[in-house]
């Protein structure tokens, strides 16, 4: 598998623990939204310590985009990409595939299980393609909910949060189980595009081909 040296250009925070890094792109690299490669941080400790992230930008940017929380409990390769400052190298791979995007439905995302679709609805958003699709989102607080603004701004009632810890008057206090998807979605025989923790993923999977989805259209991280 080639490798690529790309430098870190642009750090910035998305919420509290999510960071948004823009790195160079390599001349002749492409993805199709959705899509991931394995990074390292290019030093002698941690370049063989490889991790898979998601684009989150759109393959026509002039730059690459990774969205990442920060796991600080473990020290792994998330804290150690927490304390990189702009001008610090990465190593990137070829591409390969994790969700892929065949026609619209609904999108069901647990915290930052949500990277992966981050450049799928941008896609779809650029090219008036969003129409369709449904976005419900899963996360502890309020101020755990990624992109907030701007997934309101493209989806608008078609984005619909659930909050797990926090009681909020503006969202749902409750996790997604079998009454809320019935609750909020009217047609089982769309796609289902499911991210997040793996208990989460499994408990939506099983739910949904219990209410009708066919397991085929119910469509993970590969």
């Amino acid at each position: 598998m080639e490798e690529y040296l790309v430098k870190i250009f642009s750090i910035e925070y998305v919420t509290h623990d999510v960071r948004r890094y823009r790195v160079t792109k390599p001349e002749g690299y492409s993805f199709i939204p959705g899509q991931a490669t394995d990074v390292s941080i290019n030093t002698e400790a941690l370049k063989n310590e490889k991790r898979p992230f998601t684009f989150t930008c759109l393959n026509t940017d002039p730059y690459l985009e990774f969205t990442i929380k920060t796991y600080s409990s473990h020290h792994g390769i998330t804290y150690q990409l927490s304390l990189l400052e702009e001008g610090a190298e990465l190593i990137i791979r070829d591409v390969w595939g994790a969700i892929t995007y065949k026609k619209p439905g609904v999108f069901i995302a647990g915290g930052a299980g949500i990277t992966p679709f981050i450049a799928i609805l941008r896609y779809l958003h650029k090219n008036k393609l969003l129409d369709g699709n449904q976005l419900l989102f899963s996360n502890k607080t309020t101020k755990d909910i990624i992109l907030k603004d701007e997934f309101e701004k493209m989806l608008g009632p078609d984005f619909i949060n659930t909050l797990t810890r926090e009681k909020s008057d503006i969202y749902e206090n409750r996790r997604i189980d079998k009454a809320f998807l019935m609750e909020k979605i009217t047609d089982f025989s769309k796609p289902f595009y499911v991210c997040g923790p793996d208990l989460f993923v499994n408990e939506i999977r099983n739910t949904l081909t219990e209410l009708g989805a066919d397991s085929e259209s119910v469509i993970i991280e590969k």
